[in-house]
């Protein structure tokens, strides 16, 4: 059996038992949408303001829902289940077999990665048909910010599972670094309304760039070289740090 077979082989197995996790399929490809709506059926969250240029707080957490989406998709999704193959001896006994456990990997970092996208793209969809928030203008910058944040989403989740020994403590080490992604993310206040010196802090971390990047891409803008150039490192440095600290078993 070729790598590529088995590599398709695994994916085919793997989306049809990610079907059957509606806990996981709520939390990354419907929750994002729901709490856009939430937001934006606040009143205040539908008028202009001159703090924000003109634009509304519901048009910035567009970009702040699509991350949400992401982070789910890596942080909570992903690292249980991986932590839960090794933990049961799985990629160890596939090591021994023609499907190398690499296939699992690739099929899983797949898989969350087509749902986070999908979640996304569901999230702009319900902006714009339920509020009126304007689809990205620069929509090749949007993609490249949207795809590298996804990169650096999937790598941080790689790296919380490479340092968890097992599955529970993948969901303990993933909850934990959650609540400072939601808050870098802007999940609780837009990173374009927070005090400067807290968004230049926010906007070294990889999903406080990816939201910089986001936004500036939605509203027409090529995404600063700084933000892309943040989340870029911090997805090689994740990345590299998940191959570094992964075992097997």
């Amino acid at each position: 059996m070729s790598a590529a077979t088995a590599t398709r082989s695994v994916l085919r197995t793997e989306a049809r038992l990610f079907a059957r996790e509606p806990g996981s399929l709520f939390w990354v490809m419907v929750s994002p949408t729901v709490l856009l709506v939430i937001l934006g059926l606040i009143p205040s969250f539908q008028e202009a303001s001159d703090d924000l240029g003109g634009r509304r707080v519901i048009d910035l957490y567009v970009p702040v829902a699509v991350l949400f989406a992401l982070i789910m998709s890596g942080l909570q999704a992903m690292p249980p289940v991986l932590a839960g193959y090794r933990e049961r001896g799985i990629l160890r006994r596939m090591s021994t077999t023609p499907v190398r456990p690499g296939a699992l990997l690739t099929a899983q970092l797949a898989l969350h990665a087509a749902a986070a996208l999908a979640s996304a793209l569901l999230v702009i969809a319900a902006g714009r048909l339920a509020f009126g928030v304007a689809l990205p203008e620069n929509l090749p910058g949007y993609a490249l910010a949207l795809l590298l944040a996804v990169a650096g989403g999937l790598a941080l989740g790689g790296a919380v599972c490479a340092v968890s020994r097992t599955q529970k403590i993948a969901t303990a080490v993933g909850s934990a670094v959650f609540f400072p992604t939601m808050f870098t993310a802007g999940v609780w206040v837009p990173v374009q309304a927070m005090p400067d010196t807290v968004q230049r802090i926010v906007q070294l971390t990889p999903f406080g760039a990816a939201s910089q990047a986001l936004d500036t891409a939605a509203s027409g803008g090529w995404p600063g070289w700084a933000a892309l150039t943040v989340t870029g490192v911090w997805t090689v440095v994740l990345t590299a740090a998940s191959v570094r600290w992964f075992r097997w078993q």
